[in-house]
């Protein structure tokens, strides 16, 4: 399953061996599932441990057709927080001066070297949602997609799962803006950001959300030369205002570009790179970049379940 996640350095192989281990046999099915966990992410894990935990004996199955752990710890807060941790001593190190410590005339950031501990340390605690620790815990734990049946039947693969109740904990995925240009010029999400073992030069961040705001701040410090674009005439607009103006002077007083009120209408790609063509309030511009990382809402992982 080494298509699951890149690159395949030996972190990653340690990861794999433990979320979607390629020797992985599922069990025999019981006569009938107390409990049926679809998405082994935070929220499934939790119901599944905490339903097998409870001492009475219940049936509990959970299934996950990609990564055990799901987006927390292999593409959203676990490798998010170890890059934000690598951009904040970038950041204090370059604003040493002012704490009584003399900065460095340039402070040098090994980008591979941030990603690979990323990977290092997501490994070390992959096995707190390994398929072993869950089959330990009681849980019947099936690799495979899954797919309703009826009210009361699952197919897993070529197996069926019978059930009394089903938890669907199946998470979300980045939101795909239909922007013309966009899918053929090629983008990022949160899915596939922490697999980059280069830094872009030159990153535009679509989305001044959480995600959106977190990576493009950890880009900027990490040295690429990072432009937000948002739709609204504020970032994190869905948070407390107070709080949310902090977060955008910030940004500013970073030197971060900030493109608000924007409308993205078309991208293009050139020679010179992909070229994003926007308006903000109104006025046509343009600016050319490297990569691209999509953080505008997420959507719901629903498809193929047949609900």
């Amino acid at each position: 399953m080494t298509n699951l996640i890149s690159p395949i350095d030996t972190y990653n192989q340690q990861l794999l061996a433990q979320v979607h281990p390629a020797d992985w046999v599922n069990p025999p099915p019981a006569e009938v599932y107390d409990l049926v966990v679809i998405g082994a992410g935070t929220a499934g894990l939790v119901v599944a441990a905490g339903a097998a935990g409870l001492g009475l004996g219940l049936k509990v199955a959970l299934i996950e057709k990609h990564l055990m752990g799901g987006d927390c710890l292999n593409v959203g807060c676990v490798p998010s927080k170890c890059l934000i941790r690598s951009s904040r001593v970038a950041a204090q190190m370059r604003d040493s001066d002012r704490f009584g410590i003399t900065a460095p005339a340039e402070v040098e950031v090994d980008f591979a070297a941030v990603m690979a501990r990323m990977r290092q340390i997501r490994a070390g605690i992959s096995h707190h949602d390994s398929a072993t620790r869950f089959q330990a815990l009681g849980v019947d734990v099936f690799l495979g997609s899954g797919q309703f049946r009826s009210d009361r039947q699952i197919q897993v693969d070529d197996t069926i799962l019978t059930f009394k109740k089903a938890v669907i904990a199946t998470g979300a995925r980045a939101s795909r803006p239909a922007v013309p240009g966009l899918a053929e010029a090629g983008f990022l999400t949160n899915e596939t950001v922490f697999a980059l073992t280069e830094r872009p030069a030159r990153l535009a961040v679509i989305g001044g959300g959480p995600i959106g705001c977190e990576l493009a701040q950890t880009f900027h410090r990490l040295g690429s030369q990072v432009t937000l674009l948002h739709k609204n005439d504020h970032l994190l607009d869905k948070e407390d205002p107070e709080a949310a103006a902090i977060v955008q002077q910030t940004f500013a007083q970073e030197g971060m570009h900030l493109v608000l009120n924007s409308k993205l209408e078309r991208v293009e790609q050139t020679a010179q790179g992909k070229v994003l063509h926007f308006t903000t309030n109104g006025q046509p511009d343009t600016v050319t970049v490297d990569e691209i990382l999509i953080g505008a809402g997420r959507s719901p992982h629903v498809e193929g379940l047949n609900l």
